[in-house]
């Protein structure tokens, strides 16, 4: 997968601007977590660049704490980990944590995002 670190509080509004244009992922991971590691390799083991026309950004919550509550207040969603959050036009329309994180569903709901805006 081609993740694209989360490190910069200024990334929030180009991921935000680029959600105009398709939607976008955030995953937010804690390092020392181990229902964490499991939602990312469940994931990141299903993905198929094809059926997901999306940006996705990794945030290390560890490293990176207030990147994360910059995402709950911007976004407003209570703070998760993990947890992954679908952004489009701007505003989180899909959020889900802990083992809720499931490929098959996002990609529905991505998909019927793609359609929609066409």
């Amino acid at each position: 997968m081609n993740w694209i670190p989360l490190t910069k509080e200024d990334q929030l509004a180009t991921l935000v601007e680029a959600s105009h244009q398709k939607p976008v992922l955030i995953f937010k991971h804690s390092t020392t977590c181990s229902i964490s590691n499991t939602s990312l390799n469940r994931l990141e083991r299903n993905w198929k660049p094809e059926e997901m026309p999306l940006e996705a950004y990794y945030l290390d919550l560890l490293n990176h704490r207030p990147i994360s509550k910059q995402i709950a207040e911007l976004f407003q969603v209570e703070h998760q980990s993990p947890q992954v959050l679908l952004i489009q036009d701007g505003k989180s329309v899909y959020n889900v944590s802990h083992f809720d994180i499931d490929y098959a569903e996002l990609k529905k709901k991505v998909s019927g995002l793609t359609v929609s805006k066409n």
